[in-house]
């Protein structure tokens, strides 16, 4: 083939991975809400999980759309990576960000008994720590804003709205960062998966690879690696995805393949909890 055939296949095979891995992440939404539907049970998983979703996914979809969308952002980045002006987010990571964030705040919801009438154990509730990174994500987020307005604004050599757009980035990628350090920490304690579904961290793992491979795809064609440091949120959440995803497959697969008998009670408490927050409710 010759160079401009190879370019056009590379592109090609660019947007079939990014509509492979939109796919299997947001395919990866599904099965934690729908086992707990049926479940009628929360048991299982931690809060802190979707908690931090709810957030990540808020600021990823401002930040895809930013990039996308806004002529003074995609100038500021062009004028910061002038060797490879052309940003590396795709619609799909807005789409995939959008339905994301749809999604987590079905699954947050379900922690709360009044709304779906779910078994919610007394220990699901948000951790001090998880509090506190939630916060602290926000008051980053604020001061970067009254910075840019103090400072600057439209010079992409100063502080500039992009700045805000990064921001917004790198509280995603810190929530994917300690978002399933509580759910492994739940399955070590329990010394079980029950509850909270495998299939999500197949399908992530599968994502993550894609996503890398359309990365990479992209900054060669663009003859410049600064499309990977340009768009870090991306690149990183695949290799953080990948990482937690291994150590959840071996949990399910290897460590806890066998169910405790103690869950069992442990849904039955639940189960009682919640008859007792609905028979108060009546009274």
């Amino acid at each position: 083939m010759t160079d401009p055939e190879l370019i056009a296949f590379a592109k090609a095979i660019s947007r079939v991975l990014g509509w492979a891995y939109f796919l299997c992440w947001s395919a990866s939404f599904y099965p934690q809400p729908i086992s707990n539907y049926f479940r009628k049970s929360t048991t299982g998983l931690a809060i802190d999980f979707p908690t931090l979703n709810v957030l990540g996914f808020a600021c990823y979809t401002v930040s895809t759309s930013s990039f996308l969308y806004s002529p003074a952002i995609r100038e500021q980045y062009a004028y910061r990576h002038p060797d490879a002006p052309e940003t590396t987010v795709r619609f799909n990571d807005f789409l995939f960000a959008a339905h994301g964030a749809v999604l987590c705040v079905i699954i947050y919801s379900q922690f709360f008994p009044r709304l779906w009438g779910f078994r919610v154990g007394k220990t699901q509730r948000v951790s001090r720590p998880v509090l506190g990174i939630w916060w602290g994500c926000v008051v980053v987020v604020a001061v970067t804003v009254a910075l840019v307005l103090r400072l600057g604004g439209d010079d992409a050599e100063g502080w500039a709205w992009i700045d805000v757009i990064y921001a917004l980035g790198y509280v995603k990628l810190t929530t994917v960062v300690v978002k399933y350090i509580p759910q492994a920490w739940v399955n070590y304690k329990r010394k079980s998966t029950i509850g909270w579904s495998i299939y999500p961290m197949l399908l992530d793992f599968a994502g993550g690879w894609l996503s890398l491979a359309q990365l990479v795809i992209d900054s060669s064609l663009q003859n410049d690696w600064s499309g990977v440091t340009g768009n870090p949120v991306k690149f990183g959440l695949g290799n953080i995805t990948i990482v937690f995803d291994i150590i959840f497959i071996f949990q399910h697969y290897v460590l806890y393949r066998q169910p405790k008998k103690h869950l069992e009670d442990e849904e039955e408490d639940c189960e009682s909890e919640n008859e007792q927050l609905l028979s108060d409710r009546h009274d």
